[in-house]
Order: C-alpha cells, then structure tokens, then sequence
C-alpha cells in the first residue's frame, strides 16, 4: 500500500511539473511575441515564421525516407524541436477537459 501511495504521488508531483514547465513556457514565448510586436511588428511576424517553418522542417525531416550520410546538426535539432512540440501538444490535447 506504501509503494502505492509513493508512485501516485510521485506521478501526480512530475505531471503538476510538465504543466507547470508547459504553462511558463508558454507564457514566456507569449509575452516576448507581445513584446516583439509593440517593439517591430514585422521582425514579431518574421520571427513567429520563422519558427513555424523550422518545426515544419523538422516534421519533413522525421517523416521522409532516411538517407545515407544524414541527418545533420540542423536536421537533428530541428526534428528534436518538432518532437518536443508534438508530444506538448498532444499532452495538451489528452488532459484538456473541455467538451
């Protein structure tokens, strides 16, 4: 029964972590959007694009036929980001309660 305990807690106390890491993550990225764009709307717009097109890079990556001689450090950490940001999402989309 102790080790029951310890393992609902311990996973209750790492899930209230990966929500609060996701909530202040994005937090923070939206703040700086708001800040980048009463800054320069279009380096706000340029910026927020350019991000949209690396993970896009980094889903094609994932998903296309591997190559010899491939990936490189780009390839990697693009594919990573794209990763990371899946598994928030999908995270985000399982445990929203809302119908």
């Amino acid at each position: 029964m102790k080790e029951l305990l310890e393992e609902l807690l311990g996973e209750a106390v790492v899930t209230l972590l990966v929500c609060f890491l996701a909530l202040s993550l994005l937090l923070v990225l939206a703040l700086a959007f708001v800040w980048g764009w009463g800054y320069s709307p279009l380096a706000a717009g340029g910026v927020g694009g350019a991000v949209l097109v690396f993970l896009a890079y980094g889903g094609w990556e994932l998903l296309r036929p591997a190559k010899p001689g491939r990936p490189g450090r780009l390839a990697r950490a693009a594919t990573a980001t794209f990763t990371v940001a899946a598994l928030f999402a999908a995270y985000a989309w399982t445990s929203c309660n809302c119908s």
